[in-house]
C-alpha cells in the first residue's frame, strides 16, 4: 500500500515540514502538504488522503481540531501527531482520538517511517484490502 499511499503532512514550521516530506518521499510515498490546520482541512476535503501527519501546535487550527474536523467528516484515516511538547495530556488526548502515533520533534527518520508503515499496514488490514 505504501507505494500508492497519499500522505498529508500538516506542519506550520517550514523546515520541519520539508524534512518530514523528504523522509517520506525517500521511502516512496506520495505527499500533499499543508502549512496550517485550515489548509489541511481543505486538502482532505478535495483530495484522497490515506494518512495524515499533523503538528499538534498550529494556529489557528491545531492538530486536535484537525482530527475533530476529520472525524466529523466521517474520515477515519490514520493520523500521526508530531510535537515538540511532551506534555502527558497530549498522549491522553491522542488515545481519545485514536491517533496512530505521537512523535517528538526533532522527528527521527527511522521512527517516522516505522510509524507510517505500521499505521498503513493496520489500515490496509482493517479495510480488508
Amino acid at each position: 500500500m505504501s507505494d500508492t499511499s497519499i500522505i498529508l503532512v500538516a506542519e506550520d514550521n517550514d523546515f520541519v515540514r520539508m524534512q518530514i516530506v523528504k523522509y517520506l518521499q525517500e521511502a516512496g510515498h506520495n505527499i500533499l502538504e499543508a502549512s496550517d490546520g485550515n489548509e489541511a482541512i481543505r486538502v482532505v476535503e478535495q483530495e484522497t488522503v490515506n494518512m495524515a501527519i499533523v503538528d499538534v501546535r498550529m494556529e489557528p487550527v491545531d492538530g486536535f481540531s484537525f482530527i475533530r474536523a476529520l472525524r466529523g467528516m466521517d474520515m477515519d484515516i490514520p493520523v500521526i501527531l508530531v510535537t515538540g511538547d511532551n506534555a502527558p495530556d497530549i498522549l491522553e488526548k491522542s488515545g481519545d482520538w485514536n491517533v496512530s502515533a505521537v512523535l517528538i520533534k526533532p522527528v527521527e527518520k527511522e521512527r517516522l517511517i516505522m510509524a507510517v508503515e505500521r499505521s498503513l499496514a493496520i489500515e490496509k488490514k482493517r479495510a480488508g484490502a
